[in-house]
């Protein structure tokens, strides 16, 4: 509908000022990140690239304390033996105080390489005998025994003749790097002996001062874990049959800063081994990766044509303006992932998927408030547009907070892969709230300032408020009468739900109980009771033997090694003709009691962190009705999940806190317009004011959450067991936020504010009558 009284406007050069730096800024934007997808290669996590992540534990020993500088020193020595192992580009970094994560690309046979990386370091210091003669045979390159004599290549990569250890690791007490400041500047490495390693050394080199300058046999080799890593030759001045004496040598050469330093970190790690303790493997193959990643580009494109059609469908021109600042979104979050370095994983592009339906949420908010402006009070299309980004702005802010908040913790408390959740999650609502603030706006700006559409808003979708906001507004429900029954209508709800939980219980995943989860892909099917049976007999009764996608096999156990893991994967294979290892999860019972226990932090940090930001940006009684109302949600999802016997792990987490963060936007959006409405209606019951600012919001509920529910569905539907119940769970939360917010968020606080009403406006408090400014009701500081 037209109001009669409807202004019109020409542009003036002061207001077309912000919209002109705003389009500059769009393009740069828009150019950089063409340049970053067209120049940059994305670094996919190990579960869409197939390999394998071990994460390794230092342990204590009787003489060293594994802290953070003996995990250092293990990762060094760690970092050769990976390097043996011929994987192209590994990663090895320290995590935390003691824990080292080695990812392994392409590698799905990791037995190997468990071995090799779990052996407690060996250093020995050998004489050297001589060049080894041409056709000498060369031994393996592990399992050298130390007591006997062995070819090795230098570090240059000569072979020579190594005579038995007469050292080892143990007589070493300390090594380090320093700089010959008196001499030409050198870098050299110190080694410092124990008592008896103090001995021993003095008889190496007093052995081998006897040779002559040059000859091989004066040098004296170091070697950690069968690799010469330095032949030192002893120095002209030692005599023979004395050797180095003190207690401290030097080895000196042309050493880089770098090379010193590694040196000194491997004599030293050598010399106090620090046992590791695989604690998490996974294993993921490159089949299940790639259908991952089909899956999430499918749910992607589906998601936004079906969003853009109902967009569309509902604001027309302004719609679709939506859908093209809705493609830059996409372009500029993954540009934005580029340049970052962030690392692909399968729940981040879950969590891609789901930021392009909530970057439909600030258009809604800003359509809708657009709508008001032009349609009740009368404003030309250009000004109705720019008030509606301005009113609009306090509740994408503080919805876009509350997900952050939400994206945050699981960063900084989740495990693996489901922190690139977090880091995409964070990457997708910053880049949201730029489309939609800053390239929306300049679309809809420039659409506005058209005299085309001045003539014709109907072609906006900005005309009227929309027919059912129309239609509810003319029935004037008072929907908030008698709160309590919707309370007592939601209670019951929240205990059937919960009652999944006592009655059937909570299916935990590995990674909150500890154990073993393998997907075996067979050759032909294999029925679950056949399986089944070829796992018991192989040894293994109480495994859990589950049909999963495609026709595979899950096999779950207790922590099982390696080649128990070989012993159920050739069983399916006898029973199917053929199997192979899709994924392979290990946790260790330590750590899965540590990320449970981490869990229930999260979620109680979760529910806090929203408690107290939404008390500061609202009353009390509003952050308690949202918490309310987030704690029926997770409730809900839980209890579901607990029904259908589905797992509960670490991407169930990612999607209860997603939840946590995403399903309060409802209740912001709708205490964002109670505090504003309460504000101009100074006098009028709560309930009738919180209804009908309900009422208002309605449209803009309906509208995001169909468009967001449009996109999880696409995923739902096509992102099978690795991406389904993710899914599920974000479906679930957000439905059952979306009624939450009606029926438990606002009656709670209308409850709430009947026994604790605000204080009358402009009435003195105890702070105030102490000067201190107050904040109304209304968000107004006196």
């Amino acid at each position: 509908m037209n109001s009669p009284s409807r202004r019109t406007e020409k542009a003036s050069p002061a207001r077309s000022r912000p919209l002109l730096v705003r389009a500059l800024l769009s393009l740069a934007v828009l150019v950089a990140a063409t340049v970053a997808v067209l120049t940059a290669t994305p670094t996919l996590g190990l579960d869409l690239r197939g390999g394998t992540q071990i994460v390794l534990e230092a342990q204590d020993s009787p003489t060293v304390t594994a802290d953070a500088e003996a995990t250092d020193r293990a990762l060094e020595v760690l970092r050769r033996r990976v390097d043996a192992l011929g994987v192209a580009e590994p990663t090895l970094v320290r995590s935390g105080e003691r824990r080292i994560v080695v990812e392994l690309p392409g590698l799905t046979e990791p037995r190997e390489a468990v071995e090799v990386i779990g052996r407690t370091a060996q250093l020995t210091f050998h004489p050297v005998l001589g060049i080894a003669a041409p056709g000498e045979e060369q031994p393996a390159t592990e399992g050298v025994d130390p007591a006997a004599e062995t070819v090795l290549p230098d570090e240059d990569g000569v072979p020579v003749r190594l005579g038995p250890a007469a050292l080892t690791g143990e007589g070493v007490q300390e090594a380090g790097s320093g700089i010959d400041l008196q001499g030409a500047g050198g870098r050299f490495v110190t080694v410092d002996f124990t008592g008896p390693g103090q001995t021993a050394w003095e008889q190496l080199t007093g052995q081998a001062a006897c040779a002559q300058p040059g000859d091989p046999a004066r040098r004296v080799a170091i070697v950690l874990d069968d690799e010469v890593i330095s032949s030192p030759q002893v120095n002209p001045g030692t005599a023979c049959g004395v050797g180095i004496t003190g207690g401290t040598t030097q080895i000196t050469g042309s050493f880089s800063q770098e090379e010193a330093d590694n040196l000194a970190a491997l004599v030293q790690g050598g010399a106090l081994p620090v046992p590791v303790e695989v604690i998490e493997q996974r294993t993921v193959g490159p089949t299940l990766g790639d259908a991952a990643i089909d899956a999430s580009v499918q749910a992607v494109l589906l998601g936004i044509v079906a969003t853009a059609i109902f967009i569309v469908a509902v604001y027309r021109l302004m719609g679709l303006l939506a859908v093209v600042a809705l493609v830059c979104y996409a372009l500029i979050a993954y540009a934005a992932l580029l340049t970052l370095g962030a690392t692909l994983t399968l729940p981040g592009l879950a969590g891609f998927v789901l930021a392009v339906g909530m970057a439909v949420d600030a258009n809604v908010l800003v359509y809708e408030r657009s709508r008001e402006e032009f349609a009740e009070r009368g404003r030309s299309l250009r000004s109705a547009v720019t008030t509606g980004f301005r009113r609009a702005l306090s509740a994408i802010a503080d919805s876009n907070v509350t997900t952050l908040l939400a994206a945050g913790l699981l960063f900084f408390l989740a495990s693996g892969p489901v922190r690139g959740f977090g880091v995409t999650l964070t990457v997708g609502v910053l880049a949201s709230m730029f489309s939609a603030l800053v390239i929306t706006r300049t679309l809809a700006e420039l659409a506005a300032t058209r005299p085309a559409l001045a003539h014709r808003p109907r072609l906006t979708g900005l005309h009227t408020l929309g027919r059912v906001r129309t239609w509810l507004t003319a029935r004037q429900w008072r929907l908030y009468r008698q709160p309590r029954r919707w309370l007592a209508v939601s209670l019951l709800v929240v205990v059937l739900a919960a009652a999944g939980l006592a009655i059937r219980g909570l299916e935990l995943g590995v990674e909150f109980t500890g154990g073993r989860s393998i997907q075996y892909a067979t050759s032909s099917p294999l029925d679950p009771d056949a399986a089944r049976e070829a796992v018991s007999a192989a040894g293994f009764p109480g495994a859990v033997v589950q049909e999963a996608e495609d026709g595979d096999v899950r096999v779950r156990t207790g922590p099982i090694d390696d080649a128990e893991q070989e012993t159920v994967r050739d069983a399916l294979a006898a029973a199917a003709g053929g199997a192979e290892v899709v994924s392979d999860e290990l946790i260790g019972p330590t750590l899965g009691d540590e990320l449970r226990r981490n869990a229930l932090i999260a979620l109680g940090v979760a529910l806090l962190a929203q408690l107290g930001y939404l008390a500061v940006r609202f009353r009390w009684t509003y952050s308690a009705g949202a918490v309310a109302a987030l704690i029926a949600n997770v409730a809900v999802v839980v209890g579901v999940f607990a029904w259908t016997g589905r797992a509960a792990d670490g991407v169930f987490l990612a999607a209860v806190l997603t939840v946590i963060g995403y399903s309060v936007n409802d209740s912001v959006v709708v205490f964002d317009r109670i505090r504003e409405t309460r504000g101009g209606r100074q006098g009028q019951p709560f309930p009738i004011v919180a209804g009908d600012a309900v009422l208002q919001t309605l449209p803009r509920t309906v509208n995001t959450g169909a468009s967001t529910l449009l996109v999880l569905t696409a995923l739902l539907v096509l992102g099978g067991d690795s991406l389904g119940d993710f899914a599920l769970a974000l479906v679930l939360g957000i439905v059952a936020g979306t009624i939450s917010t009606v029926s438990v968020a606002v009656p709670l606080t209308v409850a709430l504010d009947r026994r604790w009403p605000p204080p009358p406006p402009g009435a003195p408090t105890a702070t105030a009558r102490r000067g201190a400014p107050v904040r109304r009701d209304d968000g107004a500081v006196v």
